[in-house]
């Protein structure tokens, strides 16, 4: 695999320099648009990754006008797509199509998040960019996958995590559900997809020779971490309602308000754990209560653990409950607002959040890399670029097109 990357890399090198990391020399060509297919090629660019997002020409990518906004312009976009090139392309147009197939034929990946069938249609699907490359790994991410009755339905996070069975779960018995507050769906099949890049990479270059087709879609992300749940239900038949907290199956597990007004999180899931918490409340007689000496005794009894956990952070202030608490090795933590975390001295001390320019934004604060590598660490190079940015830099350096070929394309609608 070594070999394959360097030589790779040092043809490329005059476009990509300011590319460092373990995915230095991989070629990923990005035809995604809003959440998923973008975060799973921004985790690939974040590490070295050579990632040209490609574009509608005029609108761009539909990110671009989705808040939230700042001073008008989408915030989300500059660190969603950072690290990136982008390049306009009119898919539809033949031309555009011939010349997405002249992008791939020295590509590794390509990453797409169309409905199925769309890119087919353009004659781009798999095996019409096999032809041109038979290495080429070919990463989809749908609402409900390439297969079944359901492929065709129009796919965005929500719904799916709906379809998933997660939002029948949160909320409160005698409310409607609640929907997560977060894009989850979508970064989790953007999660799966770049791993799916990576399992396939591995697999080419070790052996395989060949590009495969990765399947990810946005309802299997959410429902592949219920697996509790498919457990419980295959043998029991019970069906995990809304309790409006965590599951029920440790106590103390919830949020409780300490003496002056933060809300925090305390979970014993352990007896070990339960115990270093009565010792460290005074309440060592708990630990041989026979109505809380296990786990499973105490989720029989949750409401008084509850009331006696409650009672005991009330007395007490947020940064008095941490100090007893974390020097008694008890899990618990501040429920912490955007304004916390920016405030917090180990979101610092981990450089959590980064800071990079944008031309209208100025600077501009985004999360951190994910994971953190000893030896080939990833970087921060540049914010999300403007749509067609590097039009002249991919299309002339990369594929040889002149100035008066590329202002031809323009005039056409192409670019």
């Amino acid at each position: 695999m070594d070999g394959v990357r360097t030589e790779a890399s040092c043809s490329r090198a005059g476009l990509w320099r300011d590319h460092t990391g373990p995915l230095r020399g991989v070629r990923v060509v990005d035809v995604t648009s809003v959440i998923a297919g973008p975060f799973a090629t921004n985790l690939l660019a974040d590490f070295g990754a050579e990632v040209i997002k490609v574009e509608q020409p005029g609108a761009g990518d539909a990110a671009r006008n989705m808040g939230p906004f700042a001073h008008g312009e989408a915030a989300r976009f500059p660190s969603l797509n950072r690290n990136k090139k982008s390049i306009t392309l009119n898919l539809g147009h033949p031309r555009g199509a011939a010349l997405l197939r002249r992008l791939c034929a020295d590509a590794d990946l390509l990453v797409e998040n169309y409905r199925p069938g769309v890119m087919e249609r353009f004659g781009l699907g798999p095996e019409d960019l096999r032809a041109v490359n038979p290495r080429l790994i070919f990463v989809r991410i749908s609402g409900y996958g390439q297969t079944g009755p359901y492929r065709d339905k129009a796919g965005f996070g929500t719904p799916a995590t709906a379809f998933a069975g997660l939002t029948y779960l949160l909320g409160h018995p005698d409310r409607a559900p609640d929907n997560v507050p977060i894009s989850l769906a979508d970064l989790l099949a953007g999660l799966y997809g770049a791993l799916a890049a990576l399992m396939a990479l591995y697999w080419r270059d070790t052996g395989g020779a060949q590009g495969q087709v990765a399947d990810v879609s946005l309802y299997e992300s959410v429902f592949r971490l219920l697996d509790a749940l498919v457990a419980e239900h295959s043998v029991t038949g019970r069906v995990r309602e809304r309790t409006g907290d965590l599951s029920g199956g440790a106590s103390p597990a919830g949020t409780y308000l300490t003496g002056d007004g933060r809300w925090v999180v305390l979970v014993c899931s352990t007896d070990r754990t339960f115990n270093r918490l009565a010792e460290a409340m005074g309440r060592a007689d708990l630990i041989s209560d026979p109505r809380y000496s296990t786990n499973a005794r105490r989720v029989e009894h949750r409401e008084a653990v509850d009331a006696l956990v409650g009672a005991w952070l009330k007395e007490r202030t947020l940064e008095e409950s941490l100090r007893v608490l974390d020097a008694a090795g008890c899990p618990m933590s501040p429920v912490n607002s955007i304004a916390d975390i920016f405030a917090d001295p180990h979101y610092r001390a981990r450089g959590d959040i980064v800071e990079v320019d944008h031309p209208r934004l100025g600077r501009v604060a985004m999360p951190g890399l994910v994971p953190q590598l000893s030896r080939t660490p990833g970087r921060v190079v540049h914010a999300g670029p403007d749509a067609g940015t590097h039009n002249d830099a991919v299309l002339g350096g990369l594929l040889g097109l002149s100035a008066d070929e590329i202002a031809a394309l323009r005039q056409e609608g192409v670019l």
